[in-house]
């Protein structure tokens, strides 16, 4: 379809403002970075769960939750995990803008990736957060048997090991989980979120 032949309707809809007072929240996003197994998705579980219980409408979107719906039709080559990021990216705007807590729980394992999410959910409303556990213990972990197969050359273009991972940056907080608790990672991320959402720390 031609550029030309698209009307959005944006300046007829209901604004972010509107949405946002009717939730009595601000739409944010945590962008959840590190290597597989580092903690990310439970971290993103347990975050979800503390906001929800304060009275917080989140959303967790996960990496292998959107491989086998919306991206199912992606591989991990370069262009791929462009696009993969693109879309999840062009989803989590969507929830931001309706506002929605949105937990993205990615490798997303360049800057370049991470930066073109920025841009697409706009940057003040993208903090990212590096779980910076260390890729030994990433290993020791190997909570779905990746690395074994990696190791052994069953999979190609695995982040860590036959694929870089660029760390972070400037990350808003970073969250080693082989030194911290979950509860304390949660915390740490409470005193982040709580703030800038416009609420206080007490759970209805």
């Amino acid at each position: 379809m031609k550029e030309e032949n698209i009307y959005p309707i944006f300046d007829r809809m209901l604004s972010r403002e509107d949405k946002e007072a009717l939730l009595g929240q601000r739409g944010v996003m945590l962008w959840l970075t590190g290597l597989s197994g580092s903690g990310k998705s439970t971290i993103a579980i347990a975050l979800e769960r503390e906001l929800h219980q304060r009275g917080l409408l989140c959303r967790i979107l996960d990496g292998d939750n959107i491989r086998s719906g919306i991206n199912n039709n992606l591989g991990f080559s370069a262009e791929d995990r462009v696009e993969n990021i693109r879309r999840i990216a062009e989803i989590g705007k969507l929830f931001v803008d309706t506002g929605i807590i949105t937990i993205a729980a990615f490798i997303s394992p360049s800057n370049e990736l991470r930066q073109m999410a920025t841009r697409i959910i706009g940057e003040g409303d993208f903090l990212e957060i590096y779980v910076s556990t260390p890729l030994e213990e990433c290993e020791k972990r190997d909570v779905k048997g990746l690395y074994a197969k990696a190791r052994r050359g069953e999979i190609r273009n695995f982040t860590g090991i036959s694929a870089p991972f660029e760390a972070p940056e400037h990350p808003v907080l970073s969250l080693d989980t082989s030194r911290l608790s979950l509860e304390e990672s949660v915390n740490a991320l409470l005193e982040l979120v709580l703030p800038a959402v416009g609420k206080r720390g007490e759970k209805i």
